[in-house]
């Protein structure tokens, strides 16, 4: 991936080609946030990492000449396995308020290395199923309601609008290397995107004020003093926990 980047067209270039959607997405659709959806269990914590990649890469809002930018950066990142998910929200991502743009995961093959032949049967069932919902939730969030032909129009609130932006990624199968591959993808994505925005995309200026204050916070908490230089809504925090504490 780190070869394709540096040698494909741009038309071809797949880390490019993933920023530039993330850009139209946000700069000309006005879509804030995007869900990454995999469909595979063993990348339940990939949502979680890439959330931490863009949001505190491309999270600024000072371009590298010291302007303050006048268009969105980067999206609120989210997202879960894509079975558990189809129960929690994907019902505000079909008929729900707020945009949001998807990228399902999903590997082709599953299972083929296991040896007993009933039980792989059983598995590879399992994962069609699962790459049949991935298709299908893709293609309802693009056709909505289209996606089934029907002679008569369903009442308002069994309609599905459709016209949502998502991608579907599609690898050979889980492995280090195409999970390497993958977090490549993602990260060059983010450095395509930094570079378009003019934001430096390698600083994280923006946690360390936090750092700080919470330095100086717990000091104030252990000592018991300096207690008067604080907020009001800091100072009633840090009682309640001398309270509570004197209390257990």
């Amino acid at each position: 991936m780190d070869e394709h980047f540096r040698t494909a067209p741009l038309a071809e270039n797949l880390p490019v080609q993933l920023a530039l959607i993330g850009i139209w997405n946000v700069n000309f659709l006005d879509i804030r946030s995007h869900a990454v959806l995999p469909y595979d269990g063993r990348l339940k914590h990939l949502p979680g990492y890439f959330q931490q990649l863009e949001m505190e890469s491309n999270g600024k809002s000072v371009t590298n000449d010291d302007a303050v930018v006048d268009y969105s950066t980067c999206p609120v990142i989210w997202g879960e396995i894509g079975p558990n998910g189809q129960h929690a929200f994907y019902q505000l991502l079909h008929q729900g308020t707020q945009p949001v743009a998807c990228d399902f995961l999903a590997p082709i093959n599953r299972y083929n290395d296991v040896e007993d032949v009933r039980f792989r049967d059983d598995l590879m069932a399992q994962h069609r199923l699962a790459l049949a919902n991935c298709f299908a939730q893709s293609r309802v969030l693009m056709l909505g309601d289209d996606a089934i032909k029907s002679e008569t129009t369903p009442p308002s609130y069994k309609r599905y609008r459709g016209n949502q932006p998502s991608t579907t990624m599609l690898f050979d199968s889980l492995n280090p290397a195409t999970l390497g591959a993958l977090i490549a993808l993602y990260e060059h994505k983010v450095f395509v995107q930094g570079v378009i925005w003019n934001i430096d995309s390698f600083d994280q200026w923006g946690v360390e004020l936090g750092k700080k204050i919470a330095t100086e916070t717990e000091e104030i908490i252990a000592t018991q003093s300096g207690l008067d230089a604080l907020d009001d809504s800091s100072r009633g925090l840090i009682e309640a926990i001398w309270r509570g504490q004197q209390q257990a």
